[in-house]
């Protein structure tokens, strides 16, 4: 990837996401309830943090993280602080922090983030670039001047 006139490396998706129907027979797998019901209470979820955020609040879930929303402003912001008001903001955003952990103790002690702590393996990535979803117009298909496909009308 290219920034500032230099490359750098950049992680690559190289799976579609898991699903909420993957995670839930996951956790399901790992504790004692149906993935029924851990895929009813993730659903949830969303709502519930949505309505504490509303109210002002972060949602702390332990071995995950903090979340909590932040608000998107107009970009040059205002000259004065008296000029500051709630027309400033064009809409919310949801930022999440990973929960710190600590390993060791004392002057060894070192604090990581949480869900970045795994172990990952980075290779060079040898594939293609994701195709687009959009076909390039055929030169004298449906597109073209010659076919141009249906009309509104």
């Amino acid at each position: 990837m290219k920034v500032n006139g230099k490359w750098y490396p950049k992680s690559v998706l190289v799976v579609s996401p898991a699903t909420t129907e993957q995670v839930a027979k996951r956790i399901a797998a790992e504790s004692t309830v149906s993935p029924a019901d851990v895929q009813a209470v993730l659903i949830a979820l969303g709502g519930v943090m949505g309505d504490f955020m509303a109210q002002g609040r972060s949602v702390k879930l332990d071995g995950i993280g903090s979340f909590y929303f932040t608000a998107v402003t107009t970009k040059n912001g205002v000259d004065k602080p008296e000029d500051v008001n709630a027309t400033l903001i064009r809409g919310i955003r949801v930022r999440f922090l990973p929960e710190t952990r600590y390993r060791g103790a004392g002057k060894g002690r070192v604090s990581t983030r949480g869900l970045s702590d795994v172990d990952i393996e980075w290779e060079e990535w040898k594939g293609e670039d994701k195709k687009s979803l959009t076909p390039a117009p055929s030169p004298n298909g449906e597109g073209s001047e010659e076919n141009p496909g249906p009309q509104a009308g």
